[in-house]
């Protein structure tokens, strides 16, 4: 699993950095309007949803093994 662990880190590092690329980008004319705090706040939203969704399958994955191990 730790191909999978690997994956994960490098998703999550990703999905992060994107967003912080997209505030920056966002704050760039020097003030922050009401739509680039909207858009932050749904760019924040998607990035836990994606993390929570690995977390998710990762532990899923776990309990599989872990099931399989049983099995034998």
């Amino acid at each position: 699993m730790a191909y999978e662990d690997a994956k994960a880190d490098v998703k999550k590092t990703m999905r992060e950095a994107d967003n912080k690329a997209r505030e920056t980008w966002r704050r760039a004319d020097g003030e922050e309007s009401l739509s680039d705090k909207v858009a932050n706040t749904g760019d924040d939203i998607r990035t836990g949803l994606g993390n929570a969704g690995d977390d998710i399958r990762a532990e899923a994955d776990k309990i599989h093994t872990d099931v399989d191990r049983d099995d034998v």
